[in-house]
This record gives structure tokens, C-alpha cells and sequence, in this order.
């Protein structure tokens, strides 16, 4: 059996896994805490040579020896993934296997790198034991040194380390051979849902480490009972038996020493307990750390000293919650992939510093690491800035589930090993992080015996933390009830939310929910709201942090972003890797901002807004509101009138106070028209570790009851109507408006020489396809052609009447083969003074039955001149919003261009819409364009591209601007759901097949005369 394929073999002289830490000469060094200052260190990241083989057999005899020519290799970067580096093919599936399944065998063809480099050894390195450590290889290896076998190891996202001290020559140059196997059995167990990449992806690092020093050790920072108290134990093994002592120094977060405790070994271990009075807590929300410095002495001399950063926090269980601290906290959570969109998996600490800034920002509390531990740097970093953690062991086996077998190697004991190794590693690796609140065991690997064993391992390793893992569907092991996309409603489903709610005995989360795919997720705010109501429900985690496009160019330099079968890969999943709430540039997406809102720290509702009197509600589990500033201000349409801040009093974590906000209502005196609405915000004020003084984290928007009606207009002037064959012309003093008599739509509105419109309004039912209706595309395009559209006139009429015209035009609209249609009509009123008035009412006939259960939107469509590129609209923005994903919206008048509406999510799709909106103004540059204004509301957007534009492109480089600007105004857009991977459109949200009436004015105007708002706020009566 070739070595790769011996699921029975974890791994050859690889040294037991342990803590990562650094280890110094001196106490001022320690607290530097960087590797330049450990006793030896060196980086081997850089330019390696490298060879690519079809097979590890076709290696060149020799390769490994010291002495092998390697002029003839290529050059390549560590770390790094050899198919971003010209090796190989990508390739991107969510559960597939890339061979016949067969376990523990791979393919004969496996894809195989030799990597060599050569190494100076320094002085610094001499009398320590030297290790060289591999922080993630994809996915086993084999290990030379100097030409002498080291060694061999496996599971990609694990650490490995060597003891090479008798094999290197310090202050000599010295060199290393890694062969690495794209395939391994290891690959059974990394089946994860993620672009398939290999090599040398992380860190490779030398250590020089005392040999007297300390080995490994656990760090256990508990509460007492009454979760005053800090219960500080340490656990240390040393490298040798000999006589030494070490002193246990704990500094708080000023570099006060509040303990110190010396203790000697017992041969080749060290314990030290200790009570640490009134200790600070570490949690997400305030994560208090302080500084552990264990100095080794041997005869009197130091030996090392440790630093080691501790949080104080207690986990248990409690009936059917978990409690942090006391608090059966709330994850609000995201899924993680390492990911670079031109490195792959290659990620650096200031991109992972980066992410968890940005999530702090956007109110995001905890981390799931699927499906794997991630790089070292992520634990440290979310112990600093404060974020809860599920570090998941390397472990998915996905692909087996469509064996009918799901099981199969799950619960078969000759691959105990290699399951319970995994987890172990992770273990003993990430120990000693407070972030860390659970372990969890793998994902999508079925239940089987291999789990039962890996449970009881953790719970031996540590009892301090819980266990997490989703595929124990009868919760036998875990000790949380996991679940992935568990639907709010469905007739047809047979286990929602609502069952778990009254069934489950042990606290929930949901694992994977909200699927970031496109223009979405909806329901944020369903589920979030279960979430507060039911203690039981611990919150969950977005799938997922990143859309994982691969950065690319065209021919004329345009950056795009490719994913599954871009690159011939198959089977693939095509776009199912572009499922992140950011893009691939790190821009957010408008769920990200939903998501932010959903989850923030305040809930704000009204009580007295006449006196200013609010209600606010505090989400956190442990810090207090009055680390903000409110600032207020009272906006008429777009001029603020009133502003201010005010500090907030003191709220505890999870309880509720009433505020006055000290604005003058009684000033407030109503403009004919104007909207009148008070916005909140609640912002930082004082500096954090994440944001500035000022950063917002909370929101709220009330209307104000202060409304005057809009100024009554009777339009006056001339106006002269022609027919010319089937064209019906209507002119005034500097307008003109054109019907088509056989179609029954304008074909064209001029003022003052200008075309605005040369595209009437036309009943459209059809919107491109987004992410989410990637379920039901087929039905949508197959069963019911809502893409093929068709308006039949049955009847057009008009008449001329005191210098008004009006236009009345029945339609039947359906599409290609459907025998339901809604009865539409058509009604205009042009006015003398060029205001067009229109209504559109439908009704449903024919076959009813036969309609769809939903439809993308019911609105109407229009083409406006490709100058008037300049929008403001007063309705909820100022980004995108829908039925379902709308609670980031505020009401108010917003600025901004037609390109800038577009959001460019990797794969084109439907976007931009904007709801409640009174009224909108597109205009050039010298301020001539139009009004489109209600007294009701509507959605509405504005793009460079039609529906089947954005339909038929791939990638945003496909999309080409057309020479108009296509503007929507829309009675109702379907909501988005979730449905590529979870709920469907909520049936409140949906847009059905219904009686609907949409009134609009449409009103030509130049800016330089009246202003866009005044012109909606009239109240034209004809």
C-alpha cells in the first residue's frame, strides 16, 4: 500500500502536537512577543524551487539529496496554492470527490509538487532543539532534510512539527525537500465545500528552542461559582527531567502584577492553581485580557520566559441553554473560509485582522472556522479584539452522502485515527484561546463511531469547553443541538423552527443559515427576532464571510471574478462559491449591511415622539449603552432642521430604559408636502480597538405626526392633439408626448427639444433571475415563461377634453403558452402643462389555476436618455432594499447616479430596487430630465442594463451598457429568500398573482425652474 493511502498512518517522526506559542530569553523581550526577538526563529516563506510530476512516482531518483541539480526547476512561492501559480487545474465543488470513491485509494494520476530550498542555519540556533514547523500543507506530505528522511504528515489544515536538530549544521546552509500529494486518504476527510487547492499554503517556520524549557502547557482560566473569582490553573511539560522552577507572574490589562507563584517540576511536569480575586471577565463584548509570563530557571539562571494572554470566562451547560459568564449568550455569527481572491487559501494575519475588524464593525460577535482550524494568527486576534469561536476540526466527508452510504468510513473503526487525530491536533493547538467556546467535530460527515470516539476524547481533553457537531442529528454526543438552514415555513417541510422551539431539550444554533448568495439573504430579521424570543435559540452563523471568486482579467484589462467551470472544472458547483456577505474585493454587500442592522445593540421603538420620549432595549449579554452618544436629528425632506447628541445614561447588558431626547418638537412647523422623520444614531464615543470615536453601530427612524397636505395644482395651458396614422401627437407650449395607437404606449416624451422618454411604460411581471431563485429558474423559465413576456392590446381609446388628453388602453399580459393573464388597463391623463398622469390596474383571469405560486415583480418599464444619469429619490436607501431585506433602509432623500445604484455582484442578477419611495428625479447634467411622483408609493431603480441583460451575462465583464437608462417603477419585487440554500420567499413578501393598481405623475422638468420636491409634493387634480 503506498504510504498516502494508509489511513492507518497519521503521520512519521512528527513531534506530538502542542500549544503554539513563542518562547524569549528575557522578560523585556517576552513582552515585545514577536518572533524576532524569540531565542531562534526563522521564516522560510519566500521563492522555493519546484517541480510538478503527474505521480509521486515519477519523482527523479535522488531529488531529495543535497546535492541534486535544481537549475532546471521552476521557481514558486511559499506559501502559496500551486493551481494559483500556472500547476494543475482548479477546480470548485461542494460535495463532489474528484476520483471514483473507494477509500482509502486515490488516483494513480495525483498531482505531486517537490519543493526544495536551501536554509543558513545561525549562531542563535545552537544548544536549542530546532523544529521546523509546517503550518498547512494540502494534503500529505513527505519531508527531507539535508537529504536524510524526516519525516511524514497529513491533514492539510493541521500544523505539523519535526525535530531536525541532529539533522542540520549550524552555521552552515543547509537544505529541505518537501514532496507533497495532491491526493491522500487524508482527502476523504477534506471534502469541504471550498476550491480545491494544494501545496505549501501556510507558513513554514524554524524554532530554536530551549531544551530545558517548557514543552507544552494548558492554561485554564475559570470563574467561581458566583463568577467573581478567577480560578487559574496551568498544566506545563517540560523538555527534560532535570530540576528546574518556574515562576507564574499574571498581569492585568495595565501590566500591573496581580499574582505570582513559583512552583518546581515533578520530572518532567509543572502545575500551578491559583484564585485570582474580582476578576475581569473576558467575553465577545468586552474582552479583558491579561498577561501570563512563566519564566523557567534553571541553577539560578532563565532559562525562557512565555508569554501567554488569559481571559477569564466560564462555560457550562444549563437545561436547554449554554451560559457564558452567567448568560445564555446570543451568536451572531459568521462562517469563515481563509481566502484571498488571488492567492486562494494563502491569507495573511493583516487580512485576518482586517475580517475581524470589519466584522466588530458590523456587529458580528463570533466565528465558525469551517471547516477546519484556521491560521494560528485568527485565535490571537479574536482573543484581542473579542470574538466568540467554533474552531471545527479538518473533517468533511460530503461526498459520500450520495453513495447512499453516508457513513461509511464515519463509522468504520479502522478510521478512528485518523478522525480522532484531527480533532486532537486542533485541540492541543488552540487551547489556550478564551475566544474558543466550543470544539467542533468536522461537518456534513454523517454519525457514526468514529464521532462517538471523538466526543469522548474532547470532553477528556477538555471539560472546560463544549462540543459541536451538526451531523449528530439525534444530538446523542454534542452537546448543543446544531442545525444547518432550518426552514421558518413550509407546508411541506416536516421539522421547522417552530418544532425545534418546542422540542429540543438542548440549546440550539444554527450552524449554517441564511445562505449570502447574490442579491440577499432575506429573513435576517425572522430568524434574529426567534433568536431574542426564545433563550433556547443561541443565534447562529451566516454562511458565509466571503464570495470565493478568483480575481481575473480580460483581454482589455477589465478585473472580473471567475468561480466554478470557469476554468473546465467538472462536475462543479459553478457560482455556489460566491455565497459571501462580502465580494471578493472586501467590498460589503448590501446583506452585510442588513445583517448589521438586524443584530445591532439597541432595538429603539417610540413612545412620546412628541416629547421626545424613546424605548431602548439592550442586546448586549454583558456590556453597557452608555458607551455611546445618541445623535439626533429631525430631517424635512432634505434639510436637517434640528440636530444634536446626548450621552446615553447607564443600561445594563439585556435590559430596557426609556430616554428623552432633548429636541423641540413643538418647532417643527409643516411645509405643504414634506416628510418629516426622526433618524438616530448611535455611535461610539470614545476609541476602540476596532473603530474610532464615532463609528455607528445602531440605528433608528421614526415619522414624526407632522404632515401639511401638498399644494393643490390645476394644470393650465394649451395643449394640441394630432393623429398622424397610428401615432397620436399631443403638444404644449415646450412639450410634446407621443402614443403608438396599435401598441397603446408612448414612444415618446421631449421638453424643450430633449427626449426624457423614448420608452413609454409597459406592464412587465419579469426580473433576471437572482442567486436565491436559482431553485426555481426552471419552473420560472420552463414551466411558466415569465421571461418570454407578451402584452396583447385589445382595445385602445382616447379623447381630447378642455386641453387634457386622455388615453385608455386594455391589454391582456401573460407569457409564452400560459393561459392565465392579468386583464390590464392602461390609463393616462396628459396635461396641458406637459405632467403626464398614469394608472395601471391589472387583474387576474383566464386559467387562475394555472398561475404562478409567485412572481418576480409586477411593475412597469420605461427608457429614459442615457444623459439624465443623475438620480435623487426620497425613499428607503441609501442602499438597495426589498419586502424581506429592509431593515437597513431608512426614509429620506438620497443623491446618486444610475452607475451608482448598480451593486456589481460577481454574477449578474437583479439589483438596485429601492422601496417606499414617494417620488424620484433622473436628470443630465444641466438639470433637465424628469419626475416620477405618487401619492401612494412604489419601488423603483434605474439601470444601464435590461432584465435580459443581466440574465445572459456570466460574469460583470460580459455585461455591456446600453444607450438608454431603463427605469422601473414597480406596485411590488418579489422578496429574495434564501432558497439557494435554505428558506424560500416568506409567503407575506411574496408578489402574487393579484389584483394591483399602480398610480404615478410623470412630470419633465428642468431643475433650474422648480425643484424636484416641490414638484412631487404638488397635488395635481384634473
Amino acid at each position: 500500500m503506498k504510504i498516502w493511502e494508509n489511513h492507518q498512518i497519521d503521520g512519521i517522526n512528527r513531534m506530538p502536537a502542542r500549544a503554539h506559542f513563542l518562547t524569549f530569553p528575557t522578560r523585556e523581550k517576552a513582552l515585545l512577543n514577536d518572533n524576532k526577538y524569540t531565542h531562534a526563529f526563522k521564516n522560510l516563506n519566500g521563492v522555493w524551487k519546484f517541480m510538478f510530476l503527474d505521480a509521486p512516482e515519477y519523482s527523479p531518483e535522488g531529488f531529495f539529496a543535497s546535492q541534486y541539480d535544481t537549475s532546471t526547476m521552476d521557481d514558486i512561492t511559499v506559501p502559496g496554492n500551486w493551481q494559483l501559480q500556472g500547476y494543475g487545474k482548479m477546480h470548485y465543488s461542494d460535495l463532489w470527490y474528484n476520483f471514483p470513491i473507494n477509500p482509502p485509494f486515490v488516483p494513480t494520476e495525483n498531482p505531486t509538487g517537490i519543493y526544495k530550498r536551501t536554509f543558513f542555519i545561525e549562531e542563535s540556533f545552537r544548544g536549542k532543539q530546532i523544529i521546523l514547523r509546517f503550518c498547512g500543507v494540502d494534503s500529505a506530505y513527505h519531508l527531507w532534510v539535508n537529504g536524510q528522511e524526516a519525516g511524514y504528515s497529513k491533514a492539510a489544515r493541521n500544523e505539523s512539527e519535526f525535530d531536525i536538530t541532529d539533522m542540520v549544521k549550524v552555521g552552515q546552509e543547509n537544505d529541505v525537500t518537501v514532496r507533497v500529494y495532491q491526493w491522500s486518504d487524508g482527502t476523504y476527510l477534506e471534502d469541504q465545500d471550498m476550491w480545491w487547492e494544494s501545496g505549501i499554503f501556510r507558513d513554514v517556520e524554524l524554532l530554536g528552542v530551549p531544551k530545558d524549557g517548557i514543552r507544552d502547557f494548558k492554561v485554564t482560566a475559570d470563574l467561581d461559582e458566583t463568577y467573581t473569582n478567577g480560578l487559574l490553573r496551568v498544566e506545563a511539560a517540560l523538555r527534560t527531567e532535570e530540576n528546574v522552577q518556574v515562576t507564574f507572574e499574571l498581569m492585568d490589562a495595565q501590566g500591573n502584577t496581580v499574582l505570582t507563584e513559583t512552583a518546581g517540576n515533578h520530572g518532567e511536569k509543572v502545575c500551578m492553581e491559583a484564585v485570582v480575586e474580582n476578576a475581569e471577565h473576558w467575553s465577545a463584548e468586552i474582552p479583558y485580557l491579561y498577561k501570563l509570563l512563566m519564566t523557567v530557571e534553571k541553577d539560578g539562571q532563565v532559562i525562557e520566559v512565555i508569554p501567554q494572554n488569559v481571559g477569564f470566562r466560564n462555560i457550562r451547560m444549563n437545561g436547554d441553554t449554554f451560559l457564558v459568564n452567567g448568560v445564555a449568550i446570543i451568536f451572531k455569527g459568521m462562517n469563515r473560509h481563509d481566502y484571498n481572491p488571488r492567492n486562494g487559501r494563502v491569507v495573511a494575519k493583516e487580512e485576518i485582522e482586517k475580517d475581524i475588524i470589519l466584522m466588530k464593525q458590523f456587529n458580528v460577535n463570533a466565528i465558525r472556522t469551517c471547516h477546519y482550524p484556521d491560521s494560528y494568527y485568527l485565535y490571537d486576534l479574536c482573543d484581542e479584539y473579542g470574538m466568540y469561536l467554533i474552531d471545527e476540526t479538518d473533517l468533511e466527508c460530503h461526498g459520500f452522502e450520495l453513495t447512499g452510504d453516508y457513513k461509511w468510513i464515519t463509522d468504520d473503526p479502522t478510521w478512528e485515527t485518523a478522525y480522532v487525530s484531527r480533532m486532537t491536533r486542533m485541540i492541543e493547538r488552540d487551547k489556550n484561546h478564551p475566544s474558543i467556546i466550543m470544539w467542533s467535530l468536522g461537518n456534513e460527515s454523517a454519525f457514526g463511531c468514529n464521532f462517538r470516539r471523538m466526543t469522548e476524547v474532547a470532553h477528556e481533553m477538555d471539560s472546560s469547553r463544549l462540543v459541536h457537531y451538526e451531523g449528530d442529528f439525534d444530538v446523542e454526543s454534542a452537546d448543543v443541538y446544531s442545525t444547518m438552514y432550518t426552514w421558518l415555513e413550509n407546508p411541506d417541510k416536516p421539522f421547522l423552527m417552530k418544532d425545534i422551539i418546542e422540542k429540543s431539550e438542548k440549546p440550539h444554533i444554527l450552524c449554517e443559515y441564511c445562505h449570502a448568495m447574490g442579491n440577499g439573504p432575506g429573513n435576517l430579521k425572522e430568524y434574529q427576532d426567534l433568536f431574542y424570543a426564545h433563550d433556547k435559540l443561541q443565534g447562529g452563523f451566516i454562511w458565509e464571510w466571503f464570495d470565493h471568486g478568483i480575481e481575473s482579467y480580460t483581454e482589455d484589462g477589465e478585473k472580473y471574478y471567475r468561480y466554478g467551470g470557469d476554468f473546465g472544472d467538472d462536475p462543479s458547483n459553478k457560482d455556489f462559491c460566491i455565497d459571501g456577505m462580502l465580494m471578493p474585493d472586501r467590498t460589503p454587500s448590501p446583506g452585510l449591511y442588513e445583517y448589521k442592522k438586524v443584530v445591532e445593540p439597541v432595538t429603539t421603538s417610540a413612545v412620546n415622539l412628541e416629547q421626545g420620549i424613546i424605548h431602548l432595549i439592550s442586546r448586549y449579554d454583558f456590556a453597557d449603552l452608555d458607551q455611546f452618544r445618541l445623535v439626533y436629528s429631525i430631517m424635512e425632506d432634505d434639510v436637517m432642521i434640528q440636530s444634536g447628541s446626548m450621552e446615553l445614561p447607564s443600561i445594563p447588558a439585556r435590559s430596557e430604559k426609556e430616554v428623552k431626547i432633548p429636541y423641540d418638537f413643538a418647532s417643527v412647523k409643516a411645509k405643504p408636502g414634506a416628510e418629516y422623520y426622526l433618524n438616530l444614531s448611535y455611535q461610539l464615543k470614545e476609541h476602540t480597538a476596532y473603530a474610532p470615536v464615532g463609528h455607528e453601530l445602531a440605528t433608528a427612524q421614526f415619522k414624526l405626526p407632522v404632515y401639511k397636505e401638498g399644494i393643490e395644482i390645476v394644470p393650465e395651458g394649451m395643449l394640441r392633439v394630432t393623429k398622424e396614422h397610428t401615432v397620436l401627437h399631443a403638444e404644449g407650449a415646450n412639450f410634446h408626448v407621443d402614443f403608438d395607437l396599435v401598441r397603446g404606449n408612448i414612444t415618446s416624451i421631449v421638453r424643450d427639444g430633449m427626449e426624457v422618454m423614448s420608452k413609454g411604460p409597459r406592464l412587465t411581471l419579469w426580473r433576471a433571475p437572482i442567486s436565491n431563485d436559482m431553485e426555481i429558474i426552471d419552473q420560472m423559465k420552463k414551466v411558466h415563461f415569465l421571461h418570454l413576456e407578451h402584452e396583447v392590446v385589445t382595445e385602445v381609446q382616447y379623447q381630447e377634453e378642455n386641453n387634457f388628453l386622455r388615453v385608455q388602453v386594455d391589454t391582456i399580459n401573460s407569457t409564452t403558452n400560459s393561459a392565465w393573464h392579468f386583464k390590464t388597463r392602461y390609463s393616462y391623463v396628459v396635461c396641458p402643462t406637459g405632467d403626464v398622469l398614469i394608472q395601471v390596474e391589472g387583474t387576474p383571469s383566464g386559467r387562475t389555476d394555472l398561475a404562478p405560486d409567485m412572481f418576480p415583480r409586477i411593475g412597469v418599464t420605461m427608457h429614459l436618455d442615457q444623459s439624465m444619469d443623475q438620480v435623487r429619490y426620497f425613499g428607503m436607501g441609501p442602499g438597495e432594499n426589498y419586502a424581506d431585506s429592509r431593515e437597513a433602509a431608512m426614509m429620506g432623500v438620497y443623491e446618486n447616479t444610475v452607475d451608482g445604484l448598480f451593486t456589481n455582484y460577481v454574477v449578474p442578477q437583479a439589483n438596485g430596487n429601492h422601496m417606499d419611495c414617494k417620488w424620484v428625479s433622473l436628470t443630465n447634467d444641466r438639470g433637465m430630465g424628469l419626475v416620477a411622483s405618487t401619492e401612494d408609493s412604489f419601488n423603483f431603480s434605474a439601470s444601464r442594463f435590461e432584465e435580459k441583460d443581466l440574465d445572459d451575462a456570466k460574469h460583470t465583464c460580459d455585461l455591456k451598457k446600453r444607450d438608454y437608462v431603463v427605469f422601473n417603477i414597480d406596485y411590488k419585487q418579489n422578496a429574495l429568500g434564501t432558497y439557494a440554500c435554505g428558506e424560500w420567499q416568506l409567503d407575506r413578501y411574496r408578489a402574487k398573482f393579484e389584483p394591483f393598481k399602480l398610480s404615478f405623475r410623470i412630470t419633465p422638468f428642468n431643475n433650474k425652474e422648480i425643484s424636484d420636491k416641490h414638484v412631487a409634493h404638488e397635488r395635481v387634480r384634473v
